[in-house]
């Protein structure tokens, strides 16, 4: 398919599409400086470090990627990738960054998205920059922040008595009527080439080295199929050193684990996760697009699903907060106990080196953290 007009999905099987490039002017150790130069570029290029291995277009940025990594103090081994130091707090400004630009690159007006709450706020922000009409859909008892952080970039916000997957019909019931671009996830490439710029820091920021897992909280799941891409990639441009992948952790909420229950009943897909409930809410996505993609990287790493009750990933919110200085998301949190899970086990070891994702920053869920651990306001 042609990359001069907009994409959506595969015509003949409705599966997601990838962005594919010509790799070899870039391969190699003079590709890889290149990088270097780029990163150079208008004093802050964030996650555009990596523009030779991306659509070549003018991005409209506001300072995404090239997030920090930052070491445990407990686990000598244990790094966090933080996310939350995103424009709009979350991982999701990478995706939608990517989607914008090229929504403004191909001359479209309005765009459609349905969110379980930090994919509003990321495209309201990019639309805003690049002058584009945003209509978010998401479910009513979303944190907060995202809500109003969407209401103030200006886009058009309709709150749902329902889950994600309400919101995601609505969208496509009324796209082609009201003209938008659906650019839920994975129904359009670019999100992909967004969040995969995630495996490509993680693997620089670690000397050009994998780790030996990745822990990854999964909502939607872009973010593990695109790291994926990316290590193939990486691969195919001699960047990174010869070593095996890293296994795949992919985390849920145990409110709403549709992967994780596919992935233990050895099934290629999953099905249809009813009354989903967690305070992750991120991770309250009862039947993921992508669902099929996640369960043959789940296997083809060597990795794992797994899923832990709200108690367990409050408990470890807290102890991160207390003994390491990070204020967790709660799909964050849900990686922490992930691995102290995996350590227990004696799934991984203490010396293994991992990378957990801290999906977005603590402080947007203040209102569902705080009634989770029963906190209220001095009256």
């Amino acid at each position: 398919m042609s990359a001069e007009k907009p994409q959506t999905v595969c015509a003949k099987c409705s599966g997601a599409l990838y962005v594919r490039y010509d790799l070899r002017p870039v391969r190699g150790e003079a590709g890889r400086e290149q990088i270097f130069r780029d990163a150079s570029k208008d004093g802050w290029a964030g996650m555009w470090r990596y523009r030779s291995v991306l659509p070549d277009v003018e991005p409209v940025t506001l300072g995404e990627g090239w997030t920090p990594v930052i070491w445990s103090r407990r686990y000598r081994n244990v790094a966090v990738k933080e996310e939350g130091a995103n424009p709009t707090g979350s991982f999701k400004a990478r995706g939608l960054a990517l989607a914008v630009t090229m929504a403004k690159h191909y001359g479209l007006k309005k765009l459609a998205v349905p969110s379980a709450g930090n994919a509003a706020g990321a495209l309201a922000a990019y639309a805003a920059a690049a002058g584009i009409e945003a209509n978010i859909f998401m479910p009513k008892d979303v944190p907060f922040a995202n809500y109003v952080e969407a209401k103030m970039y200006g886009a058009n916000v309709t709150l749902v008595d329902g889950l994600i997957s309400d919101c995601g019909r609505m969208v496509s019931e009324r796209k082609e009527k009201e003209g938008w671009f659906d650019i839920s996830t994975l129904k359009e490439p670019f999100r992909m080439e967004g969040k995969k710029t995630m495996g490509y820091e993680l693997v620089e920021q670690l000397g050009w080295e994998y780790p030996a897992a990745v822990f990854y909280p999964t909502g939607g799941g872009v973010g593990l199929i695109g790291m994926w891409k990316a290590f193939a990639e990486l691969e195919e441009l001699g960047w990174v050193k010869p070593g095996r992948r890293p296994k795949m952790i992919a985390v849920q909420s145990a409110g709403c684990a549709p992967v994780t229950r596919a992935f233990e009943q050895h099934e290629k897909v999953s099905q249809m996760w009813e009354n989903a409930a967690t305070f992750a809410s991120g991770l309250r996505v009862p039947k993921p697009y992508g669902d099929y993609i996640m369960l043959e990287i789940l296997k083809e790493s060597g990795g794992v699903a797994l899923a832990f009750s709200d108690e367990v990933i409050l408990d470890s919110l807290k102890d991160w907060a207390r003994n390491e200085g990070i204020f967790l998301s709660p799909e964050g949190a849900a990686a922490t106990a992930a691995y102290d899970h995996l350590l227990r086990t004696g799934f991984l070891r203490a010396e293994d080196r991992v990378v957990l994702f801290n999906t977005g920053a603590g402080l947007k869920y203040t209102d569902v953290t705080a009634e989770a651990a029963g906190i209220a306001r001095p009256s």
